[in-house]
């Protein structure tokens, strides 16, 4: 028998009467498929403030969520119980509603059961009904058992609800035929032999899976939770129709409610904050938005009131014609021109006219010889035209929108519409840009900006920006005004112009740390070129000085301090004396968290070394030395001086006692752990003549464990070994070098740490690529290989004496190990060397996805296969260049596992 069941469940008070009738008989203890509420019917029950016990994100949330809906599983006083076991009375009595056949109970009358099959007086019409409708085998179930239990209130075991509803399927003549085969379980031999054919056949269905070790568990019980996601996949099979369900294609989304075609007519369902919404091959919520226009549907609940809508098919029902627009006739007859034929169209108020930017327009704004793409609905016998679009022709029109971008070079932007449309136009010299009855140019137009238009013979002729965004300006500062409220510039070439200051601007100065406003020359003649950010209320938020010509000495040497006059007089590195003045704006940094000119006076001595900053001879910033940085070149333990290379070439040595030595990773570290070559910082004493710390740089990669994103301190792991650090005072930087916060640190990470002796002074994150080795250069002079990452991108990496090739155990290889075809992944080591890994490699035979898990099951080949191998959230599924789901994948599909770490990351059907 493999026809399936076809019937249409009705929501009677005789049904509802029964419900409340087991209610009373059984008390709050047993009816698991029963509601106490007794003003409410089983037609109304909604998914809305579902039960309290099923929290939002539930693994088994959307099949409860859908079987109760349907009213084929019902709650106790607003639980649901999920962990619960089933009794095989209450599995009886869920599979007669899933059926269909809960019309067919007649709860008047006497119901008499076999001597072994006692159950509870409100499930023996249930149990009565699946008798004789082959639900249940009478023989099987009324065989004596020795239980202590009752035959209705026995927990329904894995193998008995696997035939009860194999059984509500109708499918008893496949599990006839698939009695003799045994399962692939590694327990097959503890599955009843009666039970085993309708295992085969559940199995073929997709309709259940096996537990832990590959095994299928038999004579385990079943919860509620299982239960109802056991009969809400198993629906895919089933033809019964619900009277509150209703499967349909979708004509009109709008404000809280949808249009569904279905039979022929059109319904509309009243949508509200407790509807919810799914896809048919996911577990995951979707939201209103992600529901589209002609897709199919099944939606769950009435006119007034939807509780579940899904996504059964998310193909739009459309088919396309396109050619050319000849013109409209009487009775709203559009007529187009393909093929050398000509092809009427009936259209009506529902039909929507675009241009070809996707803007609605009036059907009388079509222009003969437009060329006109029309998607007509595939799923009636009308095929009524739903939209009709302007592929090319003459655009003039006005219209309102937001700037997406603006590309000066090309003359070209992109506006999204009022209606939500993108597009695209070019401009001429001709263009006339206004804001606030100022002319700007095309230049200081900005993303964001709102905006009106004018498009004369498809250019643009005008643009006003009605609400502006960010804009920058250039000039040179002519006056800073009273109160540091208003600022004076002259635009170049053009005239004097005033500009009130935000509260707060932000500065730029190079060589100032933390410019003010006193920092700025203002001045007619000679003031700084300036680069100025306009807000939308035209007020400056920015001020960016531009090619300032400043002097800078680094260890330059004080030779005296003139606290009156406040002139310090230095000598340069190449003992060329100068002088400079100080005053209240000098940055100053010394060993003071608040730095003031009469705190630093006392430093201020003969034979200091400091780092100076200067325009002409005025002191912008001053910095008292603690420490050089550099490569060690030469270290004399017996002199006991360290010798130092700056970056910038200069040598310097240094004497020192009994240095602090701080190497990471290394609690004892000496002056012996100091080697030639190594970069290190020497923090001077508070003399500056001596050095008093060595801390050794140097970089480390970690993995990220997890982030306290409040105390910005980070959990790491480096060779199984896991350990902390703070980097609230770290650089931190993305994968491809920009400025990140903690907030972008996430665990599963790679990092590349550069410490400052203990201290992380730089973090950034690793960028990881992944995927197919397209090419390999293996020329002695210029190795690279050429890798397509999973997102189609293509990138050839040099390699060079330090790069490393590894396989995924470690091991090392060389270039020769590598092919085209391989799977690898590329990162930088701690040292920004190139680090391939060449992927593993498996070829199985598909068995099932677990989903809860996230682990995909193969045929076994041999004894020592694991027979799983974990999912990566991330993994590329493919035939050829189609992308494929986890969910497409049939058992025996033949498969190839590209494995990093022993997870999936990619899969490459055969």
């Amino acid at each position: 028998m493999n026809s399936k069941r076809s019937y249409t469940i009705p929501y009677s008070k005789k049904a509802v009467a029964a419900v409340i009738a087991g209610m009373m008989a059984l008390g709050t203890g047993t009816a698991v498929f029963a509601d106490t509420v007794s003003t409410t019917t089983s037609a109304s029950v909604t998914a809305s403030g579902l039960f309290s016990d099923v929290k939002s994100g539930y693994w088994a949330e959307k099949h409860i969520y859908k079987l109760a809906s349907q009213a084929i599983l019902l709650g106790d006083k607003g639980l649901f119980r999920p962990n619960d076991s089933v009794t095989q009375q209450e599995a009886v009595t869920m599979a007669i509603r899933f059926a269909g056949l809960e019309d067919k109970i007649n709860s008047n009358a006497a119901v008499a059961l076999p001597t072994n099959m006692q159950v509870n007086t409100y499930f023996k019409p249930y149990v009565a009904l699946a008798l004789q409708q082959n639900l249940l085998d009478k023989t099987a179930e009324n065989a004596a058992v020795n239980s202590k239990q009752t035959w209705g209130e026995r927990k329904a075991t894995r193998e008995w609800i696997t035939e009860v509803m194999i059984r509500a399927l109708g499918k008893e003549g496949d599990a006839a035929s698939l009695a003799a085969k045994a399962t692939s379980f590694a327990d097959n031999g503890k599955i009843s032999a009666s039970k085993r054919g309708f295992v085969n056949a559940a199995l073929e269905l997709g309709l259940t899976n096996g537990v832990d070790g590959n095994r299928f568990d038999p004579q385990g019980t079943v919860t509620r939770a299982q239960l109802a996601t056991f009969f809400s996949r198993a629906e895919a099979f089933n033809d019964v129709k619900y009277n509150n369900s209703a499967e349909g294609i979708v004509t009109g989304l709008g404000t809280n409610k949808l249009d569904l075609y279905v039979d022929g007519s059109i319904r509309t369902y009243a949508l509200d904050n407790a509807t919810v919404y799914y896809t048919s091959d996911s577990d995951n919520k979707i939201s209103f938005a992600d529901l589209k226009p002609y897709t199919k549907v099944m939606v769950i609940g009435s006119t007034n009131k939807t509780a579940y809508v899904e996504v059964t098919d998310a193909k739009t029902q459309l088919e396309s014609t396109e050619g050319t627009f000849q013109k409209l006739s009487p009775g709203s007859v559009l007529w187009l021109e393909t093929n050398n034929t000509f092809k009427e169209f009936t259209y009506d108020a529902s039909t929507t006219f675009l241009d070809q930017n996707g803007a609605k327009i009036d059907p009388s704004a079509l222009v003969v010889g437009s060329k006109l793409q029309i998607q007509q609905e595939t799923f009636s016998a009308a095929k009524k035209p739903v939209i009709i679009q302007v592929k090319s022709g003459i655009i003039n029109k006005t219209g309102s929108g937001t700037l997406q971008s603006v590309d000066t070079a090309s003359k070209s932007l992109v506006i999204k519409n009022a209606a939500g449309t993108v597009e695209s136009y070019t401009w001429d010299d001709s263009l006339i840009v206004k804001y606030q009855n100022q002319l700007l140019s095309p230049s200081e137009l900005k993303n964001g900006a709102v905006i009106n238009y004018t498009v004369k013979n498809n250019v643009l002729a005008s643009i006003e920006v009605t609400q502006g965004v960010e804009r920058t300006i250039r000039g040179s500062l002519y006056e800073v005004g009273a109160n540091n409220a208003t600022i004076t510039y002259k635009r170049d070439g053009g005239q004097l112009e005033v500009k009130l200051l935000a509260e707060k601007p932000e500065l730029v100065i190079s060589g100032i740390a933390a410019p003010v406003l006193g920092d700025l020359i203002a001045d007619s003649q000679n003031g700084d070129q300036v680069e100025l950010t306009l807000n939308p209320q035209d007020q400056v938020t920015k001020i960016q000085v531009l090619n300032r010509q400043m002097e800078q000495k680094k260890g330059a040497t004080i030779v005296s301090y003139e606290p009156k006059s406040k002139l310090l007089t230095l000598l340069d590195s190449n003992k060329k004396p100068y002088v400079v003045s100080l005053d209240e704006k000098t940055k100053l940094t010394y060993n003071s968290p608040d730095p003031t000119l009469a705190g630093i006076e006392p430093y201020l001595v003969n034979g200091r070394k400091v780092n100076i900053t200067y325009l002409t001879n005025r002191a912008l910033s001053l910095e008292v030395i603690y420490q050089y940085e550099g490569k060690v070149s030469a270290l004399d333990l017996n002199g006991k001086k360290l010798t130092l290379l700056a970056s910038d070439g200069q040598t310097m040595t240094l004497p020192y006692t009994n240095p602090v030595v701080q190497v990471y990773g290394k609690s004892n570290a000496s002056l012996s752990d100091i080697k030639v070559g190594m970069d290190i910082a020497a923090v001077l004493n508070a003399t500056q003549d001596a050095i008093q710390s060595i801390q050794v740089k140097s970089n480390v990669q970690f993995e990220v464990v997890s982030v306290d994103y409040s105390n910005s301190r980070l959990t790491v792991k480096k060779d199984g070994i896991t350990s902390q650090f703070y980097v609230d005072k770290s650089i931190l930087a993305g994968e491809n070098g920009q400025g990140i916060t903690v907030a972008d640190l996430r665990a599963g990470q790679l990092l590349n740490v550069t410490f400052n002796g203990v201290t992380p002074e730089a973090v950034q994150v690793v960028k990881l690529t992944t995927g197919e080795v397209t090419s390999v250069n293996a020329a002695s002079g210029s190795p690279s290989i050429t890798v397509k990452n999973y997102g189609g991108s293509t990138e050839t990496f040099a390699l060079n004496t330090a790069s490393k090739i590894i396989n995924d155990a470690g091991s090392a290889l060389n270039i020769s190990n590598v092919a085209a075809g391989n799977r690898v992944e590329v990162r930088k080591d701690a040292d920004g060397n190139t680090v391939v890994k060449v992927l593993n490699v498996t070829t199985q035979s598909f068995w099932k996805y677990d989903s809860y898990a996230k682990e995909i099951y193969v045929k076994r080949q041999n004894v020592n296969d694991t027979g799983y191998y974990p999912l990566s959230p991330a993994a590329y599924i493919h035939q050829g260049d189609t992308t494929l789901t986890v969910q497409s994948l049939k058992e025996n599909d033949n498969i190839v596992l590209y494995l990093n770490n022993g997870t999936i990351v990619e899969i490459q059907k055969q």
